[in-house]
């Protein structure tokens, strides 16, 4: 578990971002930000009182992006969790995942939760009345497990139903001293989980990461249409920004009866679900997990699914997730 605070971090919460311009009105809608190159150039810059302000903003490479580099430089592998659409497990996913990962003593795994307004991930690893432990070497992420770290911004609220009322610049601050300022230490695998869509978050961890290596993203998403629509999106985001796709997964791909055996599609595919997506795409299908109550229910309790119920057809369906995640990034497998 992690170790009592040492010194308050509610600071970050207040603080102003680094070199951040004095603004003298809230940033519109798709601004490209005050520090980009395109600040005072882009088509939401025409009539913005901000203009001429961030047009004379000095720009240049970030300062902090080496730091990043140095703080990340032990961990092997990192892997962005991606969707397009809210609601199709993405957090429960990425939590799962790194249980499977973990079941293997050999392997160090963290968890960085950039959703900063719906940061469910300590709840989810029954973690969420922790601190985070401050010292000279950076913060510590709160640990689940010997083998197993986490860091939410969670950690950091006074309560665990204050809301985070941010604008863009403020949450990619923050996104950056969970790289910046966190001591991650030598990790095999370090998990970005990542709010829905194609906004400031994905864009700020693309940059932060770049020059450390990012091993690519793997995209989740439910058989239905409603959630292939946005995933495709999720998808072309990815190619323009030059993040590499592992592969798609297919969660909640029907429902295992625990007595019958008999499986239904309660999300019917109806234009053939992640794995034509995959097809169609040219990326790979990383398998299909379906349904289970009790996967609802461990996450409600803080505890792991992979470890309750390792005979289960959602854990069998992950194994293979695992494995195919593994092979994606030329790992070979050490799982028995």
């Amino acid at each position: 578990m992690a170790p009592a605070l040492l010194e308050p971090v509610q600071d970050a919460l207040s603080a102003p971002l680094k070199n951040h311009p004095n603004l003298v009105a809230p940033e519109p809608e798709h601004c490209p930000g005050p520090e980009s190159n395109l600040a005072g150039q882009g088509l939401a810059c025409a009539g913005c009182p901000n203009q001429s302000i961030c047009a004379s903003t000095p720009k240049g490479p970030d300062p902090d992006i080496p730091i990043i580099t140095s703080r990340l430089s032990g961990i092997r592998h990192k892997i962005l969790i991606l969707s397009g659409k809210g609601g199709v497990g993405k957090s429960t996913f990425t939590c799962m995942l790194a249980h499977a990962f973990a079941a293997d003593e050999e392997n160090m795994v963290g968890i960085m939760d950039t959703d900063i307004c719906g940061p469910s991930i300590p709840k989810m690893m029954g973690v969420e009345a922790e601190t985070i432990h401050v010292s000279n070497a950076g913060w510590s992420p709160v640990w689940v497990a010997d083998n197993l770290g986490i860091m939410s911004v969670q950690f950091m609220l006074p309560s665990r139903d204050d809301a985070v009322i941010w604008r863009g610049p403020k949450k990619n601050g923050l996104i950056k001293q969970f790289l910046k300022d966190v001591e991650w230490g030598e990790m095999d695998y370090l998990l970005v989980d990542t709010p829905p869509g194609t906004s400031d978050e994905h864009l700020s961890v693309n940059s932060f990461l770049k020059e450390s290596g990012v091993d690519g993203a793997v995209v989740v998403t439910t058989p239905q249409e409603v959630s292939l629509l946005d995933v495709r999106k999720e998808i072309d985001f990815c190619r323009k920004a030059g993040i590499n796709v592992l592969g798609v997964v297919e969660n909640m791909s029907g429902y295992v009866c625990s007595n019958c055996k008999h499986r239904n599609q309660i999300f019917k595919a109806t234009t053939g679900g992640a794995r034509r997506l995959a097809k169609d795409t040219g990326i790979s299908f990383l398998g299909a997990v379906p349904l289970d109550p009790r996967i609802g229910m461990s996450c409600d309790y803080g505890e792991s699914f992979f470890d309750s119920f390792p005979q289960s057809p959602a854990c069998t369906a992950l194994k293979a997730v695992v494995e195919r995640v593994k092979e994606e990034v030329g790992i070979q497998n050490r799982l028995g």
